[in-house]
């Protein structure tokens, strides 16, 4: 696994353990690594250190070294929960649903009371899209112990997936109340509801980042927070200064190769061609599910909840799924991909997020967009649906926004930003010539705001579903939406994110710049 224990002669286990438990549930990942890999210098049977390592290794995206701690811990302590919740989280995170769902449902039975177990297992549930189970369990946690700053926040979290942000900005509320310095609650709280003059807590976390006193991970979540609520008060000047300053400080804390993910793109493109797709064997064709792909903020949430709107379909979310299964194929393989057995085994992973059998689905992964050939290959009948949005928007939208550690990292540097849009376009207009125009259909964000019956009609037709009228009125849907834009779909369709980025023109002019070297003015104005 790597770990490297450094011998310490004075440390206190126990309160090593509570203050990386604490690092964590602020962010403070490199924090909590470095205390508990402190305390199994000295301690190796320390159940809990392993139980927080496996936490901060699933925020690294290392799924395998995660999986070893999360064995170590519930092998220590066979019957305590929290080892084996963790073990369905990482059973998760690498794909293997059926299995996460059955360790997560033996676990429930023996539970127990202790408000830890509680609140773990109930975010493993909402992870594994059964909300309600996840919310009575988190509920159950912070009726036990209130004063609880983690507990109050993952019930906050859980309540905005449910629709519920009344209850969930009340929760953050008093999880700041708590803890001054949980900046994760910050930020959460800011999305919750466009802020007002009257209304909004800028103050208060201005005054919090002027104390310095914070770690560099919680203050680029404060400054992104102020960003949102700023914008939201049409402050855009002080907006961009807040994303600015946020985006370079999470951009100093993470290591990240850009040149490697752009050239894992153009690898893509190279070898995915119509020659290498007819060469393929048939794939699984006994079911016909909905991908719908794209850069993160740039609608596919809007076309998931329009689309999920129907009758005859359902969606399975962020599952990750597909590209598990890819790796798990592409692992263990002999050299021959097994396309049929991947579609099939895709299918029955995604059953068991609480996808009913045989009933049609959405799988709104984003990054999916890497993997249309092979989905196309391994599903013949499944429809792609790709979102574009206009170049500027779409970016600006991702520069401000802070994302889960692991995902979209080049979205904290604005040439970093550039080159990965430019990447992805390359990579739409590959799809787009290489797939039949049954398997794929391109929507572009801008046409849903402006037309909003008409493209909702496109992709209904394109799906071969009947029309109904409630896909127009998707906003009142009471599913829950566990995505970044969980808040704004729950609204009618709104246009004032089109063209949000002249605001900001003298402040992106680094990625304009990058990106006219490369895109016509006409698709840039």
């Amino acid at each position: 696994m790597g770990l490297r224990l450094k011998r310490s002669t004075t440390l206190d286990p126990a309160a090593a353990i509570e203050a990386a438990r604490i690092a964590l549930s602020k962010g403070e990942t490199s924090t909590a690594e470095r205390l508990c890999t402190q305390v199994l210098a000295s301690a190796p049977e320390a159940a809990r250190a392993w139980a927080i390592l496996t936490e901060t290794a699933l925020l690294r995206n290392r799924p395998d070294a995660a999986i070893v701690c999360a064995e170590r811990a519930a092998t220590l302590l066979p019957h305590d929960p929290i080892g084996h919740i963790l073990r369905a989280k990482c059973f998760i995170i690498l794909g293997e649903a059926v299995r996460a769902r059955h360790a997560a449902e033996t676990v429930l039975q023996r539970v127990g009371t202790a408000p830890e177990a509680l609140d773990a297992l109930g975010a493993i549930f909402g992870q594994l899209g059964q909300h309600q189970t996840a919310e009575q369990l988190l509920q159950r946690a912070v009726e036990t112990r209130p004063d609880v700053p983690q507990y109050l926040f993952n019930l906050a979290a859980t309540e905005r997936m449910t629709g519920n942000l009344d209850a969930a900005e009340l929760h953050c509320d008093a999880a700041i109340a708590l803890d001054s310095h949980y900046c994760l609650a910050y930020y959460l709280r800011a999305d919750l509801r466009t802020q007002t003059h009257e209304r909004n807590h800028i103050a208060q976390m201005e005054s919090l980042l002027r104390a310095a006193t914070l770690g560099r991970q919680g203050e680029a979540l404060l400054h992104f927070a102020l960003a949102k609520e700023l914008e939201d008060l049409g402050e855009h000047a002080r907006a961009i200064d807040h994303v600015v300053a946020g985006g370079d400080l999470h951009r100093r804390s993470i290591q990240y190769d850009a040149a490697a993910e752009i050239s894992d793109i153009d690898r893509i493109i190279r070898t995915q061609t119509q020659a290498w797709l007819v060469s393929l064997p048939a794939g699984f064709a006994d079911t016909d599910p909905v991908f719908v792909v794209g850069l993160p903020r740039t609608g596919t949430t809007l076309v998931e909840r329009i689309i999920a709107s129907h009758s005859a379909v359902v969606s399975a979310g962020e599952t990750n799924t597909f590209a598990a299964e890819l790796h798990r194929a592409t692992k263990a393989g002999s050299g021959t991909l097994e396309i049929a057995d991947l579609g099939r085994r895709y299918v029955e992973a995604v059953t068991a997020f609480a996808v009913p059998r045989n009933t049609r689905f959405i799988d709104k992964t984003l990054q999916n967009y890497l993997h249309c050939g092979i989905i196309h290959a391994a599903l013949p009948r499944a429809k792609i649906i790709l979102i574009r949005r206009h170049p500027l928007d779409a970016c600006w939208a991702m520069y401000k926004a802070h994302f889960q550690e692991g995902l979209f990292s080049f979205s904290y540097d604005q040439l970093e930003l550039a080159e990965y849009y430019l990447a992805f376009r390359r990579l739409a207009q590959h799809w787009r010539s290489v797939l039949p125009a049954h398997a794929l259909l391109e929507v572009r964000y801008e046409d849903i705001v402006g037309r909003q019956a008409a493209e909702s009609r496109r992709i209904i037709d394109f799906l071969g579903l009947p029309w109904e009228e409630d896909v127009l009125r998707f906003h009142q849907s009471k599913v829950p939406s566990a995505t970044a834009s969980a808040v704004q779909v729950r609204r009618p369709i709104y246009s004032s994110s089109v063209g949000k980025w002249r605001f900001h023109a003298q402040h992106l002019s680094p990625l304009h710049a990058r990106l006219a070297r490369a895109i016509p003015s006409s698709e840039l104005a």
